[in-house]
């Protein structure tokens, strides 16, 4: 028994100094499972309620579809050609991107902010995940979000007549579809640390969101602006991802008469979100908002 209790201690003594201190986290490896854990929670959360989450913005946007093509466009079939098409084949693919990008920022913003109200913003910083398994898990849950509604909306613009969906560059199509998804989860996320209430969060998406996105050359083309308000448009990063995911579709934009101009646009949209990625990442490293 002596021997017993010796061999314990001794191994005991060699072990000392391998365990991590009491409150110190130490993460050893990728966490695959709390990453598709938290993951799986945040598209379950939205899947549950998709008549308001996916089904409803499709509706939505095939009404902005239907108005401004007949206020517009001249009728569904026919009327004004905006870059060689018809008015509806040229707005459905501005409107796609429009409704992913929204959405994309709606279930992103409401993550942590919603923890904070409900006193359940532990369930994000207390589980064994690093900081950057979080932001993969909210950022993707909000992109899966966008996919989806996307996918239903394309799915919605079929159902009018004129509209033509066929996609000339493919790669275009899922670049600017996910960059801009990505821009606007990063977003999202960054509002949701920051806001301490619902109406801070409405102030961003009514404030902010909404404009950029509806003076992002949805429903035109910025040449017809005076050069002052070009300027402007290109400053938006939003108007990038709305010509650019246009571009898949209809081989033509208004970002610059060139193929090489739409490349420059999707490497500078690649670039932003490195950075706000890394700007999230130290905010969500330091606990500002969360841990006081």
């Amino acid at each position: 028994m002596v021997d017993k209790a010796l061999a314990r201690d001794g191994a005991t003594s060699r072990n000392t100094g391998t365990f991590t201190p009491p409150g110190q986290p130490v993460f050893r490896g990728f966490n695959r499972l709390g990453l598709w854990t938290l993951y799986m929670k945040e598209v379950r959360r939205f899947f549950k309620v998709q008549t308001q989450t996916i089904w409803a913005p499709a509706v939505t946007t095939l009404l902005y579809l239907m108005i401004f093509t007949l206020a517009l466009g001249g009728g569904a079939n026919g009327g004004r050609e905006v870059l060689g098409v018809n008015f509806a084949s040229f707005v459905a693919p501005g409107l796609i991107a429009m409704g992913m990008i929204n959405n994309s920022f709606a279930n992103s913003s409401f993550s942590m902010l919603g923890g904070k109200i409900q006193g359940t913003i532990v369930d994000y910083l207390m589980p064994p995940i690093s900081t950057g398994e979080l932001m993969l898990a909210l950022v993707g849950a909000a992109v899966t979000r966008a996919v989806l509604v996307g996918l239903a909306v394309a799915g919605a613009m079929l159902l009018w007549p004129g509209v033509s969906l066929g996609i000339a560059h493919l790669w275009a199509v899922v670049w600017f579809g996910l960059m801009g998804a990505i821009l606007l989860a990063l977003i999202g996320v960054l509002t949701s640390v920051w806001a301490e209430k619902f109406d801070h969060n409405a102030a961003v998406t009514n404030f902010v969101i909404t404009p950029l996105s509806m003076l992002s050359g949805t429903f035109y083309v910025i040449d017809n602006l005076a050069p002052a308000f070009q300027t402007v448009s290109r400053m938006n990063p939003i108007f990038y991802v709305i010509s650019g995911f246009r571009f898949g579709f209809l081989g033509r934009s208004d970002i610059g008469s060139t193929n090489m101009a739409v490349l420059h646009g999707a490497i500078g949209l690649g670039v932003l979100n490195l950075a706000l990625g890394a700007g999230l990442y130290m905010v969500l490293k330091s606990g500002w908002k969360l841990k006081n």
